[in-house]
């Protein structure tokens, strides 16, 4: 095939115009155009009058080969579609292997060792997908929180209740595979060729019981409320786990030669006990801040003028570096979403972004954060990091709740969040009541002075921020815009370290996927879930 790029279409075009246009770059008639196929398409919004699709095209023609040799324009080469193909299997051992974590580390590793002959026992602490579903609308509603059950833990992992966006800054040839995966499980087509593709809560957790139910049919075996607990360990080997069950028993024995770990980034337990185990793993910077709330009109206006109503909702990537040597940024960005309560135990508070597929919400919400490292963290083992994300999750408690002590109690403010709008933050007071815009997250928010429940360098920097990155969106720092605290989930505090075959020193261990310090969203982590499948695979 050939493929075309850079080719400017207007926003109501069709099939027919894409075949006129890409003829026309090739210098032929449109009649003698084979297959055509939609490979890469974004907006043109640089001139706010003229918005435009700027797309990539795969285009089959006879005399290919004589044609891309008279046509000498960059934006016409030659492509080769490349299915991804999974390496030869040498594993030998009797032994399944075990796989920890059914985020999207662990569905992809399970599901690549099951079609190729090796199906695991997968091991999840919480929920399928419909009962877990059922357990966090409940927590939003009342306030009352399964510790297994939540927007952290459960089928799926954290990236089930989110956007759903699949876009990624890595380049690994394994993407490909990845989106056709979801596409293979009930996700739109779309998501091949959008530049920012995503699916939103409600189609992937579809998606997620459809992988699950081909893990089943090629016989993995899927326990649910399982939580692992413990390692067996002999010469430096891995030769078993202990795990809990929900209903008991506890420290039950699994002989296992081989294990996957990809517990998410909040499994804090998990952590704990890999490093009271030896597990070698370190601290990791990450970032922390709040989720910052627009009016999604306003941010579409901004983005597309007069446009925007013939598009999908806005979104923005935004970034500045400033002058105390730090740097703020913009963190999954849920264009027509809500803030989410993301706690995962009492006594925190912990917010985040969620999206369904038709991004229809009036409001559009963003991490806005700030980087942190080991430097800025108390101690210098590997669990300072989680450390310092707990120590302000509490903070944050007790400024949206009152200080209520960390348990349920119906009918009183458990889990709200410290909320402030911009304009009060800005100019350093405390907010009092809210504007037009209205907070999205349940059970519901505090209106506070954000100061009192992040470090002073983070209220700081990010106050710098908002005028900076105004300027690249302009409204980004309206006075009516809504912060609500606290974000620090933003990726895993530990890397659990792994050489170059993916394997931990404590031999027959992987760690794996965002949890394990190796990815950053859900396609990033399927991706590396895949690479821990071959290298298991690999390894006689």
């Amino acid at each position: 095939m050939i493929r075309i790029q850079n080719l400017s279409l207007p926003l109501d075009h069709g099939l027919e115009d894409l075949k006129r246009k890409a003829a026309k770059a090739l210098g032929i008639s449109p009649a003698a155009l084979g297959a055509v196929r939609l490979l890469r398409r974004s907006v043109d919004a640089r001139k706010k009058d003229q918005v435009r699709y700027i797309c990539t095209l795969g285009v089959e023609v006879e005399n290919e080969a004589a044609l891309l040799q008279s046509n000498h324009s960059p934006n016409i080469t030659s492509w080769t579609p490349a299915p991804y193909i999974f390496p030869g299997v040498k594993r030998t051992s009797p032994l399944p292997p075990v796989v920890v974590g059914m985020g999207p580390a662990g569905l992809f590793c399970a599901l690549f060792l099951a079609r190729n002959g090796l199906p695991p026992i997968l091991l999840e602490r919480g929920r399928d997908v419909d009962e877990r579903t059922a357990d966090v609308e409940h927590f939003w509603k009342t306030g009352s929180l399964s510790r297994t059950s939540n927007v952290q833990f459960g089928e799926g992992g954290a990236g089930t209740f989110s956007d759903g966006k699949l876009n990624t800054g890595t380049h690994d040839g394994r993407i490909g595979a990845v989106l056709e995966e979801f596409v293979r499980h009930g996700a739109p087509e779309d998501i091949l060729w959008q530049q920012k593709p995503h699916v939103g809560t409600d189609v992937l957790r579809s998606v997620v019981k459809s992988m699950r139910q081909e893990l089943l049919s090629l016989g993995a075996d899927i326990r649910f409320e399982h939580q692992l607990t413990g390692l067996r360990v002999e010469d430096g080997r891995l030769t078993g786990i202990y795990y809990d069950t929900e209903q008991g028993p506890v420290g039950e024995a699994l002989d296992c030669d081989t294990l996957i770990l990809a517990p998410g980034h909040s499994a804090r337990d998990t952590f704990r006990m890999l490093h009271e185990a030896g597990v070698p793993m370190e601290s990791k910077p990450f970032a922390i801040g709040c989720r910052i709330e627009h009016s999604q009109e306003l941010i579409s206006l901004r983005q597309y003028g007069s446009a925007w109503t013939k598009l999908p909702p806005a979104d923005y990537k935004l970034a500045c570096h400033l002058p105390n040597g730090r740097s703020a940024f913009t963190f999954c960005v849920c264009p027509g979403g809500q803030v989410v309560a993301a706690e995962s135990d009492y006594g925190q508070v912990v917010t985040n972004g969620m999206s369904f597929r038709a991004r229809d919400g009036r409001n559009i919400n963003g991490g806005l954060l700030v980087g942190v490292g080991p430097g800025d963290f108390e101690g210098s083992d590997p669990l300072a990091g989680v450390r310092f994300q707990e120590f302000w999750e509490r903070t944050a408690w007790d400024l949206g709740t009152g200080g209520l002590p960390p348990i349920y109690a119906p009918d009183r403010p458990v889990f709200h969040a410290p909320a402030q709008l911009a304009g009060d933050f800005l100019s350093g007071r405390a907010s009092t009541a809210f504007g037009k815009l209205t907070p999205t997250y349940r059970p519901g928010v505090t209106a506070v002075s954000l100061d009192n429940c992040l470090p002073p360098y983070v209220a700081e920097s990010l106050r710098s921020a908002l005028p900076l990155l105004d300027q690249k969106l302009h409204g980004f720092a309206d006075q009516g815009a809504v912060l609500t605290g606290i974000e620090t989930r933003s990726s895993s505090p530990v890397r659990i370290l792994r050489n170059e075959e993916l394997r931990s020193p404590l031999r027959g261990l992987y760690p794996c996927g965002e949890g394990a310090g190796y990815a950053g969203g859900i396609t990033s982590a399927a991706v590396d879930g895949i690479r821990v499948a071959e290298a298991v695979a690999a390894r006689p």
